[in-house]
């Protein structure tokens, strides 16, 4: 099909410039007699020929909607298109496909505007110079999917949205230091800080914190946001596609948003995607089957993702960016027997592990762990041990943690004897206060996780901490239902494990997730990103003086200091820096793997080779 285009196309071309050329002729002259022309300007005509019909042929064979179904396999299904009401990436990225931010970042981690004119500087006047304001200009002509209006009161309504005290908006963080938002005119937004922002692109920058559509959602706002299934579920968007079918934790079907703005994409003319299953299943898929497209989050073995990928089918792709596999230490009692205070924190009653409190304990376990092995066995060249929550860009990177990269079990094992930290009935687990030291460890359900879980088990066992351990179903685990006992933020368990990042390049907003007011609790439908439940004043005040400073190499420091706070509480015990490690068929063109934003970023650009 694509050769008789380009035959059809040579011959029409051909013929157009070969009667431009040269002076008129009578009629009575043919086209043979006419082309009498110098050899410079023949080839001059088969080169713009050449041009014209490789150009009119692209457009003829991507077209909007000319090709067949997209299948994209995430392993962890989506459980809500609403970003707001949840941090799993999963449901991120799924509703990155029809909601949009203002601003994105490639894949070279730099700041592309999307719905608006140009990036807000200081110097083109977007950015005021007392750094209290950002201004953007939206791009005319922006439509939603439904045919209104892209507007600035959409803008700021979603500001309103998350900023609801009553809500629990995951995006809070993005929003910091906000005062309010303006919409100046229908297509002009400014956005005012409290504080001097020398980074004022927090808001509305990235796939985490989308415009929502005020007509749509207005009706949901605090409390009820939650309530609101259909919009959470088919949210209007201005992307390259638009909710048709929604199965919570199974699949999503997209269609061609018919108002997207640009008339000739996307390719595809339906998207499905579908969850469930598990990493290995989805790389075979791709790599071995070829029954789909794209899969999202490859965390396999090496030695079996690059024995799938020698059946030729599909390829896999490695970006480093901020991802970094870690453990979590829970600061609150997760006991059953507290009822409706479990895993409950409030400045009140902190409510106290009974052992995790103390920092001898957090040590120990951190000291006991070969991250070298997990690393090297588990990941291969899709991971590097690391002792830092925040593993780039370098110019961000802590080495006052390194130590953590040489296991030390027996380091460990004295350290909590000299806590008086011992094993008195001698069954093996050591005990504190009388309370054995024995640890709920939970994960999504992995082959590595699972395999990362059995050697931390064992390096534990050796200095006399008991480790259950357990998984969930990812499309649970980093689920947003807070009626269900197993997401992840709810956290009734002593130690969890999942893999978190940041979009863009800028640490900020990412830092300021384990400020005390980040907390999940009953009172925020346990939305909210201090998993932990770590409050530290000194911590908050870090992150305000962050937001006040403008120096790249000041708000280094202040994220340094900030990492290694983390670090040595043992907030978090960090594991492996993990490149996010997906794959592709063959066929599909146009993937930009892209660690800074969303991997379906540009998914209006992606097309199909033809075969």
């Amino acid at each position: 099909m694509k050769r008789k285009l380009y035959l059809l196309l040579s011959v029409a071309v051909l013929l157009t410039l070969i009667a431009g050329c040269g002076t008129a002729q009578p009629e009575t002259v043919t086209v043979v007699e006419t082309v009498v022309v110098e050899k410079e300007v023949v080839k001059e005509v088969v080169e713009t020929v050449e041009t014209v019909v490789e150009k009119e042929v692209e457009k003829l064979v991507t077209s909007r909607g000319s090709g067949d179904t997209l299948n994209i396999l995430y392993w962890q299904a989506a459980s809500t298109m609403n970003p707001f009401l949840s941090g799993g990436t999963k449901d991120i990225e799924a509703a990155s496909v029809v909601l949009e931010p203002l601003a994105r970042y490639d894949e070279n981690g730099n700041m592309v505007p999307w719905l608006v004119e140009e990036i807000p500087t200081v110097e083109n006047g977007g950015v005021a110079e007392d750094l209290t304001s950002i201004t953007w200009k939206i791009k005319e002509g922006i439509l939603w999917s439904d045919g209104t209006p892209f507007t600035a009161e959409d803008v700021k309504f979603t500001a309103e949205y998350c900023l609801n005290e009553d809500m629990g908006c995951n995006a809070l963080s993005y929003l910091t230091d906000v005062e309010s938002v303006e919409a100046v005119d229908d297509l002009t937004v400014k956005i005012n800080f409290g504080v001097p922002k020398p980074f004022p692109y927090g808001p509305f920058v990235g796939a985490t914190i989308p415009v929502l559509q005020k007509a749509q959602f207005e009706n949901c706002m605090g409390a009820k946001a939650q309530e609101c299934t259909e919009q959470n579920f088919a949210p209007i968007g201005t992307g390259p596609y638009k909710v048709a079918d929604f199965k919570a934790n199974d699949v999503v079907v997209y269609d061609i948003n018919e108002n997207y703005r640009d008339p000739n994409k996307p390719f595809f003319s339906q998207v499905i995607f579908k969850g469930g299953g598990d990493a290995a299943a989805a790389a075979r898929s791709v790599l071995e089957t070829g029954e789909v497209d794209y899969a999202w989050n490859l965390q396999v073995e090496p030695q079996i993702l690059d024995s799938m990928a020698l059946a030729g089918k599909g390829k896999v792709v490695t970006a480093y960016g901020t991802s970094v596999e870690r453990l979590l230490v829970n600061f609150t009692n997760p006991n059953a027997d507290l009822g409706d205070l479990r895993s409950v924190w409030s400045e009140a009653d902190p409510n106290e592990h009974p052992f995790l409190s103390d920092p001898v304990v957090r040590q120990a376990l951190s000291m006991a762990i070969d991250r070298n092995t997990i690393a090297t066995q588990l990941y291969g060249a899709g991971g590097k041990p690391t002792c830092n929550v925040l593993p780039a860009p370098s110019v961000y990177v802590s080495t006052a943690n390194d130590g953590c990269l040489t296991q030390d079990i027996e380091g460990a094992n004295a350290l909590l004897d000299d806590a008086g930290i011992v094993d008195t009935d001698g069954d093996g687990i050591r005990e504190k206060d009388g309370v054995p030291l024995q640890i709920l460890y939970q994960t999504s359900t992995n082959s590595v996780r699972q395999s990362t879980q059995a050697l931390v088990k064992q390096w534990w066992e050796q200095i006399g901490v008991g480790a259950e351990l357990r998984n969930i179903d990812a499309g649970v685990f980093f689920g947003g239902d807070p009626a269900s006992p197993d997401t992840y933020q709810k956290f009734y368990a002593d130690i969890e494990m999942y893999t978190n990042n940041f979009d863009g390049t800028d640490p900020e907003s990412y830092m300021a997730n384990w400020l005390c007011k980040e907390i999940p609790t009953p009172d925020n439908q346990w939305i909210g990103n201090n998993i932990p439940r770590w409050c530290n004043a000194d911590y908050d005040a870090l992150v305000a003086e962050m937001g006040k400073t403008a120096a790249l190499e000041d708000r280094a420091e202040l994220a340094k200091k900030m990492n290694d706070m983390l670090m040595q509480n043992y907030v978090i015990i960090p594991l492996v820096h993990r490149g996010d490690v997906s794959a592709h068929s063959n066929t599909l063109l146009g993937v930009r793997m892209n660690t800074w934003d969303s991997e379906l970023w540009n998914i209006a650009d992606w097309s199909r080779a033809s075969q």
